[in-house]
């Protein structure tokens, strides 16, 4: 992608403070798509294939922007997420947890566990948090074994947080 489309794209974020400068008829045209949804997985899988973690970003802004499915991303998100060459893994898993599929449930496992090099800094282990608060929104015996499993964690915001969703699930 070029930089030219890269600041298209970043023109349908939302901002702090400031509403998005581009609409998405206009980045579809530019890339003459009809489809944003279409669109955003076919940038995705180009990025992924090419390693590109600033373009990754942008299909998922463009991902966002078009209001598309997180369960035709499936695949793709689940074999991006463990990448080091990116900087998504946070949206990522706020995007599978918004599907509550047990299918989800391996890559969330990991995501409590795994720090990627450019979150070592957090000591509050925010991406594990939100994979364990996706957990523990999945129904079924496969995030509850994964919660029961951080019930015990030697890291304490682990454990807190897992103990929270296993109560909130009724299951303590």
């Amino acid at each position: 992608m070029t930089p030219e489309e890269q600041e298209l794209i970043m023109g349908l974020a939302v901002g702090l403070g400031n509403g998005p400068t581009r609409t998405l008829d206009e980045v579809l045209a530019h890339f003459g798509e009809s489809d944003g949804e279409a669109l955003a997985l076919r940038l995705l899988r180009d990025a992924m294939e090419r390693q590109d973690a600033d373009d990754v970003e942008m299909a998922l802004i463009l991902h966002a922007a078009a209001g598309a499915s997180v369960e035709e991303f499936l695949e793709p998100l689940t074999e991006l997420f463990p990448a080091d060459w990116h900087r998504d893994h946070e949206d990522i898993v706020r995007m599978l947890g918004r599907l509550r599929s047990p299918r989800t449930v391996p890559t969330l496992a990991l995501a409590t566990h795994w720090v990627p090099e450019h979150l070592e800094w957090d000591e509050n282990r925010a991406l594990a948090v939100k994979a364990i608060w996706a957990l523990g929104a999945i129904p079924g015996p496969e995030a509850q074994e994964s919660l029961e499993a951080l019930r015990d964690d030697e890291n304490e915001i682990i454990r807190e947080n897992a103990l929270k969703q296993l109560a909130r699930r009724g299951e303590l």
